[in-house]
């Protein structure tokens, strides 16, 4: 940052920080005396937390590696369930039996002219005392599909599918041929899921330096940055089609649950997949001939990037060991002393791909801390009036088996009970990250308002608005940005726990973090550690104070109050939003297909590059024929008008509270997504081709993208269908 803008960031953080402290300390949902005794049982709460404890927790649980089904991560989750036990909770662990495969044999070879075998294998480091353990899982894709296979090695850029549509032009097949995908610009699945879908026989994914290595600055461990032989491992389960468990779909995984046959699971890859570093990916990429990449699809590597059709080939193999493997959820309760059966739910996972430190320890050492300091509140006569669960998962990373299993084992008792689901996952320094149910909205704002950013000393909120401005691209939505009140929380996709509670059940959710000032290449890598941690990601563990304040506010207001802090005008507003980008997205198309598909006929289409000579025009594209979206837009108006009336009641009845928080469920469709009949929520979803990225409306959002317009309609009536349920639902509550 230059020192112009650092200037600019710190008269708008002084200014926004100003603003917040002078304004009212309104707390939805509190009246008065009551809003002063929350704000001085926070106060109480945030003196009970310690950044030093927080460290030493990160320490001890990524000391060892610890991912599903091990020794170890069988004794995180007993060392875990001794803290809530000491910290004055009742707890247990809830155990569920799952698939999780782990490598037996990983094998990449060039052959042709020039021979390479992939050392497929990073080197402990001095530097970082964990990095030689034993217990490392290798590094591979979970959920990759057995496969011996030997082919020709193609190209394809980050494995979208707009890259396929490119080499179809360019006249490359990838029918049972072997792919190289950099990772980056989608969700790790999604890479093999198209290229499976293109004929493929393999995919390899490496990650290239421009996009996490020595491009953004020096490498592990001199610099945070992805050293030549560092690997993010990962899941490759298609979670689009459903996360969990993929032998039990919609059920929770016990040990007499029924199971389906594996090579039947939807969910899961027929080709193999294999992640390697860039030091191994170097000659694969070296040895391809053909066409030259095109601009956007060179990496940093030291040498023409090509895309294939050469003699460049390569034998990939893998075999996995298929086995069922205990999955140890750590749940605890603090029983609520008016409302027992509404639940405030709070949860990060526990497991790791090797030690963890920043994923997922560092969110998990601030939930801990948060239970420490309730705990302690507790033994001073402290009791919510609602029940608090504190939940640390287990297989996350594989693919949220057991907060997916655990959910679906619960689900009528959760939609009865669960108030909001408050999550985690891997912290660090820099600016909140928030994202969920956008009738939570208002209560975000207030609780980030009340809270110390450690390193400027205003507000988290504050800091956070700065940050938008700054980056806000014309000097008209800067102005825009610094005159909003407050900050617009985001929409959840997938990828952490938070899914199935959510986007299964419709139980109201959020998610926090911090991050921004914590680059760096380590994730899903043995150098994930405790040295890593300390030293690029929040040395001091101030954030990781900054995150157990964030959701234990969050989670204490949300127990305490007696009406509970949803905003649907906030829903409302932002629905309202995704219309409109829908109707622009709409309109958008039509206007740029009619003007590529009047070129195509003209011929100017043709690109005149060197590397774009060789392609052949592209097909003319359909025609975006006019789409109906007034039950939408008539839906909207309806809401409009109860959640105007909704805002403006002062006082809720005991009912009328559960009414609130079940509003969510009001947006289901029982029968989910097109092909994807898990995802029930008609606001938000996982992308069928981000994976982890979100798609809001995304019955109608994806056909609209994929040009299926027959659904898309059909969408549209779903979508008004369940606003208008929502509307009535809300209209009832007295």
């Amino acid at each position: 940052m230059t020192t112009t803008n650092f200037s600019l960031l710190m008269a708008l953080l002084l200014c926004t920080g100003g603003a917040a402290r002078a304004q009212d300390k309104k707390l939805t949902g509190y009246t008065g005396n009551a809003a002063t005794q929350q704000l001085e049982l926070e106060n109480r709460f945030d003196k009970q937390l310690s950044s030093s404890h927080i460290g030493e927790t990160i320490k001890a649980l990524s000391s060892q590696p610890h991912h599903i089904g091990s020794a170890r991560g069988k004794a995180v989750a007993e060392d875990i369930l001794q803290r809530f036990k000491s910290y004055g909770w009742d707890a247990e662990i809830v155990t569920y039996q799952v698939l999780f495969p782990t490598p037996k044999e990983r094998l990449v070879e060039l052959k042709g002219s020039t021979t390479y075998k992939a050392l497929l294998k990073e080197p402990a480091l001095k530097e970082d005392a964990t990095s030689g353990q034993e217990g490392q899982l290798p590094t591979y894709n979970a959920w990759s599909a057995d496969g011996d296979v030997e082919g020709e090695l193609v190209y394809v850029n980050y494995g979208l599918p707009e890259d396929y549509e490119y080499l179809d032009r360019a006249g490359i097949n990838v029918k049972g041929k072997i792919v190289i995908a950099k990772y980056g610009r989608s969700w790790r699945g999604s890479k093999p899921k198209v290229a499976q879908e293109h004929g493929a026989a393999g995919c390899i994914i490496y990650s290239d330096p421009k996009d996490d290595g020595y491009y953004s600055g020096d490498v592990y461990p001199k610099g945070a940055f992805k050293n030549e032989y560092g690997v993010q491992r990962g899941s490759v389960m298609d979670i689009v089609i459903y996360p969990g468990d993929p032998l039990t779909p919609n059920t929770g995984a016990t040990a007499n649950a029924q199971r389906l046959d594996r090579l039947q699971a939807p969910n899961l890859l027929k080709i193999p997949v294999l992640p390697i570093s860039y030091h191994d990916a170097t000659p694969l990429l070296q040895a391809l001939e053909g066409p030259v990449a095109p601009d956007e699809w060179k990496g940093a590597l030291p040498f023409t990037y090509h895309i294939g059709g050469g003699k460049a080939r390569v034998h990939l193999k893998l075999s996995f060991d298929w086995q069922i493997r205990p999955c140890y959820n750590v749940i605890a309760k603090l029983k609520g002393s008016e409302q027992p059966d509404q639940w405030v739910i709070r949860g990060n996972h526990h497991d790791a791909w090797v030690n963890g430190a920043a994923d997922p320890i560092s969110g998990l050492a601030a939930l801990l801390e948060e239970a420490k300091a309730i705990g302690a509140l507790h033994k001073q006569g402290y009791q919510p009036k609602r029940t608090l669960v504190y939940c640390a998962w287990d297989g996350e990373e594989p693919g949220l088996l057991g907060s997916t299993e655990w959910v679906e084992d619960h689900a009528a008792e959760l939609k009865e009970k669960a108030v909001v689901y408050i999550n985690s996952d891997n912290n660090g320094r820099g600016f909140l990250n928030a994202s969920g149910s956008h009738a939570l909205e208002t209560l975000v704002n207030e609780v980030a308002r009340d809270i110390t950013d450690p390193q400027t000393q205003v507000s988290i909120l504050a800091r956070k608005q700065a940050s938008e401005v700054l980056k806000a691209a014309t000097p008209k939505l800067k102005k825009e940005k610094l005159a909003k009140q407050g900050i617009a929380i985001g929409a959840m996709g997938s990828g952490s726990d938070y899914s199935s509670f959510l986007q299964h059940l419709g139980v109201p959710s959020l998610d926090f973090g911090f991050g921004g000032e914590d680059a760096g290449g380590e994730y899903h890598s043995i150098y994930d550690s405790y040295d890593d941690y300390t030293r690029f990601k929040d040395p001091g563990f101030n954030y990781g104070v900054a995150l157990s304040q964030t959701a234990g506010h969050t989670a204490l207001r949300v127990a305490n109050t007696v009406t509970l802090p949803f905003d649907y005008r906030k829903l409302y507003e932002t629905v309202n939003g995704y219309v409109n980008e829908l109707t622009e997205l709409t309109s958008s198309l039509r206007e740029s297909t009619t003007i590529e598909n009047q070129l195509i006929r003209d011929r100017k289409y043709q690109l005149t590059t060197d590397t774009a000579k060789h392609l052949s025009p592209p097909l003319l594209k359909s025609e975006v024929p006019y789409l109906d979206f007034s039950p939408l837009q008539n839906a909207l108006t309806g809401l409009d008008t109860v959640t105007t009336s909704l805002a403006a009641r002062k006082q809720f009845s005991a009912a009328a509270n559960k009414a609130l928080y079940q509003g969510e469920q009001q947006l289901l469709n029982d029968a989910g997504l097109p092909a994807r009949s898990w995802y029930k929520h008609t606001l938000y979803a996982p992308g069928f081709y981000t994976g982890y990225g979100v798609k809001t409306i995304p019955g109608v959002r994806e056909a609209i993208e994929q040009r299926r317009w027959k659904e898309a309609q059909e969408q549209i009536g779903i979508v008004a269908a369940a606003i208008n349920r929502l509307s009535a639902y809300l209209g009832n509550i007295h």
